[in-house]
């Protein structure tokens, strides 16, 4: 056998990606809370021994882009002569390679071979409750990050395969949750020790002159592959403005130029007194989860596709936040500026882009003392939506936004017995919106009825004052938002919200944007209006109105 013949190195390659795929779904089947094993809000990967992404496994898009940062940070603080075979690394924070914010807890481990570091294998996962002022560790009041829970800033938790004892105490004592949170954390440390094994079994089985070059190789055909996607765009410096539901305008400027991209965030609003910042790493992953949205293959996501890339930001706004700015809430930030940069595509450089969509988490975090167990529970969930139709194709409904990609919603079978509230709907939103030649995909209806009194909500959704924006004379879709319906008959409108105290009987309804239109509604095919009007997409009064419906 050649030593380096190009089929064994895509068998390297493909190896590489079905040990992310086996790290993540051993975190799912093993871990406690049900945001991580049936949301699926985690991500596995693995870096080359300099701490480049090499293959990225399942998990939410946020996440993957995430990790080869924190690696970044354990070998800058430590320094890979302090870095042991054995060795376990942990961070959240945001200013030490956390990258998001506090409840996302990175697992890293250094694999040795032949006592050689060769790779690292990471993961990241949602904790329900990781301390700090707010259950659940989120509030849209926090003013500074010692607010939202323990700091973990990249620090040792594991020598010679053995958890340091004390440092597990601090991190256990400071949840509300702490089963929940130990379950979690020995399911991320059972999936860096099946990886590490795998590619232990790898080297040994090719020997790790070829392991290393077929991981160098695969770096490189990410650049490739970036590279050729950006050539394609036309080249010119591009500028969109863009309305947020607080009234202000934020910005950006994307240069084309051959095979590079250029972001320019520099023009960014200063940090926010509130938790909405976001790191300069968590904007890093939110103008790489665009780039890969163009290259459209998530098997090549890896470090390479990112060389083409340069992001400009501006230290102290709300794009390069500094400490102790608080980054609770960083995912309405992120999503906001993935949608500015793919609507500043869709509108000046692509013909073959969606429209917007509900582009929002829609955070939906409750809690109280369990009716049933007399015991503490806490609710984190993101919410699916309305995606914007296209050229050629209606959009998908009751999808999660960009950030969460291919996750899944938590069932009523398993939101009720755990969290001990009932679900009374979940359905599509029969809002009117979204019309066009191609119509804007549903959001949904989501009713969550209390059992127990003293209990609380808190929430985070943008797209509630400006709707998705449309492309091609399609119209705009609807709004994001949460309803409080009162047991007096009384009903509130929130967004922004931090532990509203709800009591038994009373209903929380979610409620999430229609997606935009794409071409002239008049342009709709009748059958496709027949349809849409049968099946309760659109009224009959609305069909009338806006397509012209006879």
């Amino acid at each position: 056998m050649i030593k380096h013949d190009p089929i064994t190195l895509e068998i390297i390659q493909n190896s590489l990606r079905a040990i992310s795929d086996e790290m993540f779904y051993t975190i799912a089947k093993t871990a406690m809370s049900p945001i991580i094993y049936e949301v699926l809000d985690m991500a596995t990967a693995i870096c080359d021994d300099k701490g480049e992404l090499a293959s990225a496994g399942s998990g939410m898009p946020a996440f993957v882009g995430a990790l080869d940062k924190a690696v970044d940070t354990v070998i800058e603080k430590f320094g890979l002569n302090d870095i042991n075979d054995g060795d376990i690394f942990i961070t959240n924070d945001p200013y030490f390679g956390g990258v998001t914010h506090l409840n996302d807890v990175i697992l890293i481990k250094p694999i040795f071979f032949e006592q050689h570091l060769i790779a690292w294998t990471l993961n990241i996962a949602h904790w329900n409750d990781i301390g700090g002022k707010s259950p659940g560790s989120m509030s849209v009041d926090a003013t500074e990050i010692f607010q939202e829970g323990i700091r973990l800033p990249a620090v040792r938790l594991f020598i010679d395969d053995q958890p340091i004892d004390g440092l597990m105490d601090v991190i256990i004592i400071n949840s509300r949750m702490p089963d929940y949170l130990k379950g979690d954390l020995w399911a991320q440390v059972a999936a860096l020790r099946v990886g590490g094994r795998r590619i232990v079994e790898l080297a040994k089985k090719y020997g790790v002159d070829t392991y290393l070059s077929a991981v160098s190789g695969y770096l490189d055909f990410g650049e490739k592959m970036a590279r050729k996607v950006i050539s394609e765009l036309p080249d010119g410096e591009y500028h969109i403005e863009d309305l947020q539901d607080d009234g202000t305008i934020r910005d950006v400027s994307i240069v084309v130029a051959g095979s590079d991209l250029i972001i320019d965030l520099t023009r960014a609003p200063e940090q926010s007194s509130g938790p909405t910042n976001l790191s300069r790493d968590g904007t890093l992953l939110g103008c790489e989860m665009a780039l890969m949205g163009l290259i459209k293959d998530k098997n090549v996501a890896n470090g390479g596709c990112f060389r083409p890339m340069t992001v400009l930001t501006k230290p102290g706004t709300i794009y390069h936040a500094q400490a102790p700015g608080a980054c609770g809430i960083y995912f309405e930030t992120m999503i906001r500026l993935n949608d500015l940069l793919w609507r500043c595509l869709a509108e000046q450089i692509a013909d073959n882009m969606p429209a917007g969509n509900f582009s929002s988490i829609c955070a939906t975090i409750m809690g109280g003392i369990h009716p049933d167990t007399n015991r503490y529970y806490s609710i984190v969930e993101p919410e699916v939506g309305g995606w914007g139709a296209g050229p050629g194709f209606d959009g998908a409904s009751a999808m999660f936004s960009a950030m969460h990609g291919d996750t899944f919603n938590c069932p009523a079978e398993i939101s009720e017995p755990r969290y001990g509230v009932t679900v009374g709907q979940f359905a599509l939103n029969d809002e009117d919106g979204g019309a066009g030649q191609y119509r804007g995909g549903k959001g949904v209806k989501v009713d969550y009825v209390i059992r127990s009194d003293d209990s609380f909500l808190s929430c985070a959704y943008t797209r509630s004052e400006v709707p998705p924006w449309s492309l091609k004379d399609g119209l705009p879709g609807t709004f994001n938002r949460i309803e409080v319906i009162r047991t007096s008959g009384t009903t509130e409108r929130h967004a922004m919200l931090s532990e509203l105290k709800v009591n038994n009987g009373d209903i929380v309804r979610v409620i999430t944007a229609n997606g935009a239109g794409y071409g002239d509604p008049t342009k709709r095919h009748p059958d496709a209006i027949a349809s849409d009007v049968k099946n309760g997409y659109v009224s009959l009064d609305y069909a009338k109105k806006v397509y012209g419906y006879e």
